[in-house]
């Protein structure tokens, strides 16, 4: 039976009631842990992770996909069905009382969570993991310890990635309730502001706000149209974000990209605010993977919050026809007029307006 957490603070079996929510901040000791994405398109994804990106792949099991980077023995977990879509956010929190803090956070404003079944967890590589709803559809799920494997990475990235205290990568989401969202993050796991982009895509002007839950420079960036309350992106993600630890491994992973057929929607370029190298290809569930190297690392104690003008600073052009990417992203903004995102308001009160 699945364990469920009422806004009470009991629990109907397995884990014990979580403590009052604690006055100090967890900020540091949340990490980027796992992504869950739904696809049947299985064997596209394989050849896109393993071949083009460079990662290493397990099958356990014929409806599960799952791509390693590091020791943990998931990073990415695939398994079958129609989304084509993530589904799913594990963030790592750092120690047991950091994570029953987190969810007596998210009891204490009426938020139900639920444990993970034995068999799901163990499909993510954790040991105890719960999870509960988070904007714009993206379930966020929790763990403190993940499973490690001391089995050699069978991956084309010689190089390896940078994970550890940074965390997986980032995620980027486009929203309509940009400043609800972005009091999720906050309220949850004291999300801090790094900076903000202002960027005109296609027309379109854009405002991006990057967060971060320790020292990479963002974990979650969110986007949204300034002109219109529209959402132009079909699935709950823009792009997902790895890093690599080699330059010539990010060289390597778009030159194969490319001559695997896999679209680039922005080649090599560098960002204005984190300093980023990387490039853009679509999966083949049609949201976007960044593979990138070298984002600054903040220091805390001498970071302010900015606006830069443009996301790059060179590069980062469109690689595909951009009459039919143009097409394609003003067919989903209209087909998405009634998508309702719902910003888990208990979580996100009225929201943070801009600084």
């Amino acid at each position: 039976m699945i364990t469920a957490y009422s806004p009470t603070g009991t629990t109907t079996a397995g884990l014990p009631a979580a403590p009052a929510p604690p006055d100090s901040s967890i900020f540091g000791r949340v990490h980027l842990g796992y992504i869950v994405i739904e696809t049947r398109k299985f064997s596209d994804w394989e050849r896109f992770g393993r071949d083009a990106i460079g990662l290493h792949v397990d099958t356990p099991t014929g409806d599960v996909l799952r791509f390693r980077l590091d020791d943990h023995k998931t990073r990415f977990l695939l398994r079958r069905g129609p989304a084509e879509d993530v589904m799913a956010i594990g963030w790592q929190i750092d120690d047991h009382e950091s994570f029953d803090g987190v969810l007596a956070r998210v009891i204490a404003h009426g938020v139900p969570l639920v444990e993970l079944r034995p068999e799901e967890a163990q499909l993510r590589g954790v040991e105890r993991a719960v999870r509960f709803p988070g904007p714009n559809g993206l379930v966020q799920e929790l763990f403190t310890r993940a499973h490690t494997t001391t089995e050699p990475l069978v991956a084309v990235a010689s190089g390896g990635f940078v994970t550890g205290e940074s965390g997986l990568g980032h995620v980027a989401v486009v929203t309509k309730n940009p400043h609800q969202m972005r009091g999720y993050y906050s309220t949850v796991f004291d999300a801090r502001l790094s900076d903000y982009i202002d960027e005109t895509i296609s027309g379109a002007r854009m405002k991006i706000r990057f967060m971060r839950v320790n020292e990479r420079h963002h974990s979650i960036a969110i986007a949204n149209m300034r002109d219109a309350p529209l959402n132009p992106v079909r699935t709950r993600v823009q792009h997902l974000n790895i890093q690599v630890t080699e330059l010539d491994d990010m060289m390597q992973a778009y030159q194969r990209t490319k001559e695997l057929g896999f679209g680039i929607t922005m080649s090599m370029g560098q960002h204005t605010n984190d300093k980023e190298l990387s490039f853009y290809a679509r999966t083949p569930s049609g949201f976007e993977w960044e593979t990138g190297w070298n984002p600054i690392v903040i220091d805390e104690n001498a970071w302010e919050p900015t606006t830069h003008q443009g996301i790059s600073i060179w590069g980062h052009r469109p690689e595909v026809d951009k009459f039919v990417n143009a097409f394609t992203r003003v067919r989903e903004a209209v087909g998405n007029l009634g998508h309702h995102e719902d910003p888990v308001a208990a979580l996100s009160g009225p929201g943070i307006a801009d600084d």
